[in-house]
């Protein structure tokens, strides 16, 4: 102010909730880089995510879930408790995590889904439980991943299967 008194602020409950989180994950998940406001995105138990991993909006990470460095997760994605996504890793928002096969499940019948480093998962994309995706693997969007897929290669549909490529030669085309 100009006149040279104080002003005071009036937060409004969330406001002020969204300020006491920010702090809280700013300590707990250092150089990890949120796109949205803090009371946007859930975290809860604890997980660990490494430095540089951007987190957009609408987010739910579960506990225990491991986040590599450098990954970018999207708004509205679902990752509960088992997963475990690589370094470099892009996921498109919508993506959706699966750890029960059978639910409503026991925690001890849960299985393990991994993200290799690199892999893209698009838009929308459903990986059900004990899915392994490979190393610089890209899953389309929409795609219901039900399978492992292989380092390096494309899937898409649903369920999910690899892209397959017509061989193209001289002789083909002419």
């Amino acid at each position: 102010r100009t006149d040279g008194s104080v002003a005071t602020m009036n937060l409004p409950a969330w406001e002020a909730s969204h300020l006491l989180t920010t702090l809280d994950f700013a300590a707990q998940f250092p150089g990890v880089i949120f796109k949205a406001p803090k009371h946007l995105v859930n975290i809860w138990g604890s997980p660990s995510i490494g430095p540089g991993t951007e987190i957009a909006a609408f987010v739910e990470i579960g506990d225990g879930v491991v986040i590599g460095e450098r990954c970018k997760i999207g708004a509205y994605t679902f990752i509960p408790p088992g997963v475990t996504i690589g370094d470099e890793v892009f996921v498109a928002p919508g993506v959706r995590f699966s750890n029960d096969k059978h639910p409503p499940g026991d925690r001890a019948d849960w299985l393990p889904t991994v993200v290799q480093d690199g892999a893209m998962l698009g838009i929308g994309a459903v990986i059900l439980p004990g899915v392994t995706i490979g190393e610089r693997a890209v899953v389309g969007a929409g795609a219901v991943v039900t399978k492992c897929v292989p380092a390096g290669e494309t899937w898409l549909g649903n369920p999910a299967r690899p892209l397959r490529r017509a061989a193209w030669s001289a002789a083909r085309l002419a």
